[in-house]
């Protein structure tokens, strides 16, 4: 079996890709220096709580108590990065045609689903990949972006609630924006989480094409016309 080395991945994406993943990175835990101050949310009803974000123990193991300033001066900085960043993505997905790779087709719902079920070995086969991407991938690559855009307009409306007013409230006001921004970033976390463990799964090959923008693909020899195949015996196995 021959193999061929194919490009996959412009360097222009493979830049945008790993300046954002650092980028959001910090910007998650300055967050949740900031999150500390006021850590209201919880999963539950009434007086009754079923998880609380986040628990006194999860804050002294990694002394996230007593860091406001920090955290916010580390998001305000590193919140321009994502911007810039996400909007030069943008830019570059629209002029170069790659968006018509990222933007989910007419099947991509219905075939999302059998990537799930395909991934937790319970489909044995998955759906064919037309492009670089398969549904899942489009789907949630194409979600990413969307949550991008929420998280800046979420963001300037709690940073700026007054001197954006108009924005805040299309927001629904400053909590309803808070949450939003908090919701968004339990979104990062779970894509994270999920794309780790993806890409694991993928391989080497697959990780190695967004560094180098190449991947390795194996291809059946035909045997020409005419030619007779080599006979295997018991002895040459």
């Amino acid at each position: 079996m021959k193999k061929m080395i194919v490009k996959k991945h412009p360097l222009a994406i493979r830049w945008f890709h790993w300046i954002n993943f650092p980028v959001l990175g910090i910007m998650i835990w300055s967050g949740l220096l900031i999150y500390w101050a006021n850590d209201v949310y919880r999963i539950g009803f009434g007086n009754f709580t079923l998880l609380k974000f986040f628990p006194q123990s999860f804050y002294e193991a990694l002394h996230i108590e007593r860091r406001l300033s920090e955290g916010m001066a580390y998001h305000f900085v590193f919140m321009w990065l994502f911007f810039l960043n996400g909007i030069a993505y943008v830019l570059y997905t629209l002029f170069s045609g790659e968006w018509r790779y990222l933007l989910p087709q007419r099947r991509s719902f219905k075939e999302a689903w059998q990537v799930l079920l395909h991934d937790l070995r319970i489909r044995k086969t998955a759906p064919p990949v037309k492009g670089k991407y398969n549904a899942a991938q489009r789907i949630a690559y194409s979600a990413i972006i969307v949550m991008g855009i929420g998280s800046i307009l979420s963001g300037l409306a709690i940073y700026k609630p007054v001197q954006l007013g108009w924005l805040c409230s299309m927001m629904g006001g400053y909590k309803a924006a808070r949450i939003i921004h908090f919701v968004l970033t339990i979104g990062y976390v779970l894509f994270f989480l999920v794309h780790i463990v993806q890409v694991i799964l993928a391989g080497w090959n697959n990780f190695r094409a967004m560094i180098t923008g190449f991947e390795v693909k194996k291809i059946k020899e035909t045997p020409v016309a005419g030619e007779t195949p080599p006979v295997t015996t018991e002895k040459s196995k």
